[in-house]
């Protein structure tokens, strides 16, 4: 079995882009890289094989949705969380930080942990530090997140340096019970939009020896614009040698905005999200395809795009479908973001290589037209639409 490891294969000249490889346990992930959100144990509407065959190599589970159900035990016995989905690519698992803020009128938190109220039947969850490695360690992940408190933007000074206390005392803990068994455990950096915590986090959290460090606390509320502000000045504080992980963030836009900061690794839940609620995303944003326009529309959504709802269907099936409440409405728009968001990252890959990634990145953007926000926001996190 492999051990994680991380290597930069290339560097763009002008920005701060780098392409690079990750190997996990469970196999070889190419950077920048993009992981559907699988918070329930599976990417919604897709099987696995498909997710696959869109080219993703990894994909993300959520520690606390996965406990309260089916429970991690149940999940360990059947063989981790790879064969209980079969999935043959590598597993991130997020700790249940991001459930401090999206479940924040569920949960009583203090310094050594967090009480859930669970959103299925009530019964109280503690999470610790300890007891989140715990349950990441019945799954089987790959990269295991530390415990972190991850609070809204806007907040108060105060509740932002509180955060960075507990994240930087919960990530000390994670530490040092994490064991050095090729899986690896990734730092988080917090501070919301406040610069002067955001660099107290990234010293505290670069210095504890982690694989690798992420980015959290942004698309939490904010601005599309601040959460790329924050990220444009926290990215630089994260060692070059280590993969640099940008939490819950964004449009595929936002993603070749941020890839030229240098952030290796994405999650999202927008895609599958936008796409359960009519939203298709083109290289010029997003369409919405139950407007009254696309009734008569014979085109694809996007012609330049080889998924299979654009090559075998139209703009006014799309909307039929969606107008209807029919299944296969869903997986298709599904489907259809899911292979925008690969081509995007691959289109990056290439620029990379090719040392152009600047004219990449600012040929996409002014292409790009949306007046969606990059926040995936916290809504939808509780009962049927777990983050995913």
């Amino acid at each position: 079995m492999s051990r994680f490891a991380f290597s930069i294969l290339a560097r763009d000249a002008t920005t701060a882009a780098r392409r690079g490889r990750l190997t996990t346990p469970h196999g070889t992930v190419e950077t920048p890289a993009f992981m559907p959100v699988g918070t329930a144990g599976t990417v919604k509407a897709m099987t696995p094989g498909e997710v696959s065959g869109l080219g993703f190599e990894m994909i993300l589970g959520n520690t606390y949705h996965l406990t309260l159900r089916p429970g991690e035990e149940v999940i360990r016995r059947l063989g981790g969380l790879h064969r209980f989905m079969n999935w043959q690519g590598s597993i991130l698992t997020d700790s249940g930080g991001f459930q401090v803020l999206s479940l924040a009128g569920r949960r009583d938190i203090d310094d050594d942990g967090v009480d859930f109220r669970s959103h299925i039947d009530g019964r109280k969850l503690r999470m610790t530090p300890e007891r989140s490695l715990e349950i990441q360690a019945a799954l089987g992940s790959d990269i295991v997140m530390a415990f972190d408190d991850c609070p809204a933007l806007p907040s108060e000074p105060e509740r932002l340096a509180q955060a960075v206390a507990r994240t930087t005392a919960w990530a000390r803990r994670c530490r040092d019970v994490f064991p050095d068994d090729g899986r690896a455990l990734f730092g988080i950096v917090q501070g919301g939009d406040d610069r002067a915590l955001r660099a107290e986090s990234a010293a505290a959290i670069t210095t504890m020896g982690f694989d690798a460090h992420a980015i959290g606390g942004v698309s939490v509320g904010e601005s599309a614009a601040l959460s790329r502000e924050v990220v444009a000045f926290t990215a630089p504080m994260l060692p070059e040698s280590r993969a640099r992980y940008l939490m819950g963030m964004g449009t595929p836009a936002d993603l070749v905005a941020m890839i030229g900061h240098g952030i290796d690794l994405f999650d999202c839940v927008l895609p599958t999200r936008v796409a359960r609620n009519g939203g298709l995303f083109t290289p010029e944003g997003r369409i919405l395809i139950k407007r009254a326009e696309y009734k008569d529309d014979g085109r694809p959504v996007d012609p330049e795009c080889g998924c299979e709802a654009c090559r075998c269907y139209s703009r006014a099936y799309l909307r039929h479908l969606y107008m209807a409440g029919e299944i296969l409405g869903i997986r298709l728009n599904t489907l259809h973001n899911l292979h925008q968001y690969a081509e995007t990252i691959r289109q990056a890959r290439r620029a990379i290589e090719a040392g152009r990634y600047a004219a990449f990145r600012d040929a996409f953007l002014a292409r790009w037209r949306d007046t969606g926000s990059a926040a995936a926001g916290p809504a939808g996190d509780i009962a049927g639409d777990e983050g995913g």
